[in-house]
């Protein structure tokens, strides 16, 4: 199923499939926040260094099926396959916007 998700969001997913952590900190304002298991990662290097890291343990495909509002964040749920604990799983994706950027993420199950 195909989800008309906003552009900054879109954009998100999009660089999540190519597992660049340039392309992924480009997507976030120059402070923005990703809150992922228990840890925070300010600021755009430190998002970068969260990818890469990530990109090195994992290998997933994270596809998007559900768009909802929450607390004045944007939840978008998503299917995850892949060579990590738990596979496969529906991971919520809690965004906050600012613009065409993404300002706060926050990855729950």
């Amino acid at each position: 199923m195909t989800v008309d998700l906003p552009e900054a969001i879109a954009a998100y997913f999009e660089a999540n499939r190519t597992r660049s952590p340039d392309m992924i900190a480009a997507t976030f304002a120059e402070n923005g926040i990703v809150k992922d298991k228990g840890e925070t990662h300010r600021g755009r290097d430190a998002i970068r260094a969260w990818m890469a890291d990530e990109s090195q343990q994992y290998d997933y495909t994270v596809e998007p099926f559900l768009l909802a509002a929450e607390s004045g964040r944007t939840v978008v749920t998503a299917h995850a396959v892949g060579e990590f604990p738990g596979s496969p799983i529906d991971l919520r994706f809690f965004f906050l916007l600012a613009g065409d950027k993404v300002a706060e993420l926050e990855i729950t199950i």
